[in-house]
């Protein structure tokens, strides 16, 4: 029903989880990190998958149904990032790159969900 075209948050979300991918793979090999990589792998690239469900959503509640759980695996993706830098497994600037991609991710997927779910009030109509 609710189909989004061609946008900036559905190549964001896509073109971020292949340098979610990316990092993982760096992760394994040079760091021989295995297990905290795979919780950033899921929610990274979990992302994108929530923003391709939304196009194809039943109603407007479903939509943000979408929109809200790829807002909660981009804030855990902020996490996990968070946690590698903490823990030295990323220097500043591998961090910093991927880190703010993520948080331009996040904003834009909350103010989607604020308009759409502005859009679900009835307004008033007065007389």
């Amino acid at each position: 029903m609710l189909i989004i075209k061609n946008n900036i948050v559905k190549n964001k979300s896509f073109d971020f989880a292949i340098r979610i991918v990316r990092l993982y793979q760096y992760l394994n090999s040079n760091k021989k990190e295995f297990v905290l990589s795979k919780q950033l792998l899921r929610s990274g690239t979990s992302i994108g998958a929530m923003i391709r469900e939304a196009e194809h959503a039943e109603s407007k509640n479903d939509f943000i149904h979408k929109f809200a759980i790829g807002q909660k695996e981009a804030n855990e993706v902020v996490y996990w990032l968070e946690l590698r830098k903490a823990a030295d497994y990323l220097n500043e600037k591998e961090f910093e790159n991927i880190y703010n991609d993520a948080i331009a991710i996040l904003k834009l997927i909350t103010s989607i969900l604020k308009t759409s779910k502005n859009q679900l009030v009835p307004k008033s109509i007065s007389l």
